[in-house]
C-alpha cells in the first residue's frame, strides 16, 4: 500500500467510524506531514520516524497538538496496517490553560458592532447557548423551540444529543428571521451550512471593529458563557451538561477563571 492509497483508505475508514469532519482534515494532515518528513512508505514507518518527526518539526507545538498527531497516527496505523507505531512514545501532559474570557461589557461591545441581522444572531447565540462553532454550521430550524427557549444539538460531540438554552430576547429574534427565511434548511444558510471558517472570521472581524484588543476566536465566547454563568452562581454540574463535557473535570477549569465571586469575599482576619 503506498502513501496515496494509504491515505485514501485512512479517509474510508474515518467515515466509516462516523468521526467529524474536523478529525478527518486532522488525520489526513497528519499522516502527509508525516510522510512527507520520512519519505518513507506506510508499511516502512517505525517508531523511530515518530519519534524524530516529533523532535524536528513539533518542537515548538503545544502538548495538545503533539497528542493528537500521536492520536491520529495511532488510530491511521492500527486501522489499516494492525500495527501501532506510537506505541512507548510518552504522551506529554496536556496543558490546562486558563481560557481567554471576554468581559460582560466586551461582549455587548461585540454584538453592537456587527455589520449584519445574520452576524448579530451568530454572535448572540455563541455566547448565548455555550455552542461550539461546529454545533452552531449544523443547527436547522426543526432543532429549535423557540416556546420552551431551548434547542438541540444532534450527534454534537461524541455523537450524543445534547439539549442548550436560548435567551428569550433572542428567542424572539431567531424565531422572528427565520419567519423571513422559511425556506433556509439551516438556521443560517439555505441549501448548504455556512463553513466554521465563515463564522470564525465574523468573530474576529466584528471584535477588531469592536476595538477590543484581546484575541477573540467563536470558543472564546463558549467560555464566556461558561464563566458568566459561574459568577451568576449556576452549579458547574449543570454547566458541565449544557457545555457537553463528558467529565466534570474538563469543566472545573472555569472555576480558575471566574475569580469576581471570589474577589469579594473578606479575608476572616479582617473580622477580628
Amino acid at each position: 500500500m503506498n502513501q496515496q492509497e494509504f491515505l485514501q483508505n485512512l479517509e474510508t475508514e474515518i467515515k466509516i467510524a462516523k468521526l467529524s469532519p474536523y478529525t478527518l482534515r486532522n488525520y489526513l494532515d497528519s499522516n502527509k506531514k508525516l510522510f512527507n518528513y520520512s519519505k518513507k512508505q506506510p508499511s516502512e514507518i517505525e517508531q523511530q520516524d515518530i519519534k524524530n518527526f516529533l523532535a524536528n518539526k513539533m518542537d515548538i507545538q503545544s502538548s495538545s497538538s503533539t497528542i493528537l498527531f500521536l492520536a491520529a497516527i495511532k488510530f491511521s496505523f492500527t486501522s489499516l496496517l494492525q500495527k501501532d507505531p506510537t506505541a512507548g512514545i510518552k504522551r506529554p501532559k496536556n496543558e490546562k490553560k486558563i481560557p481567554l474570557v471576554l468581559t460582560k461589557d466586551e461582549i455587548q461591545q461585540l454584538v453592537k458592532a456587527t455589520k449584519t441581522t445574520k452576524s448579530n444572531l451568530i454572535l448572540q447565540l455563541l455566547y448565548s447557548s455555550g455552542l461550539r462553532v461546529s454545533e452552531i454550521v449544523n443547527l436547522k430550524p426543526i432543532d429549535l423551540d423557540f416556546n420552551e427557549n431551548i434547542g438541540w444539538v444532534r450527534e454534537g460531540k461524541g455523537k450524543k444529543d445534547r439539549m442548550f438554552i436560548i435567551s428569550k430576547r433572542l428567542s424572539k429574534k431567531l424565531e422572528k428571521f427565520l419567519m423571513k427565511h422559511q425556506d433556509y434548511t439551516y438556521l443560517f444558510s439555505k441549501t448548504n451550512p455556512l463553513t466554521t471558517r465563515n463564522i470564525q472570521k465574523i468573530v474576529q472581524l466584528t471584535s477588531k471593529k469592536a476595538g477590543i484588543e484581546k484575541s477573540v476566536h467563536p470558543h472564546t465566547l463558549r467560555h464566556s458563557f461558561a464563566t458568566h454563568l459561574l459568577e451568576n452562581g449556576v452549579d458547574i454540574r449543570k454547566i458541565q451538561v449544557l457545555l457537553g463535557h463528558s467529565s466534570l473535570t474538563t469543566t472545573q477549569i472555569y472555576a480558575h477563571v471566574s475569580s469576581a465571586e471570589l474577589k469579594k469575599i473578606d479575608s476572616p482576619l479582617d473580622s477580628l
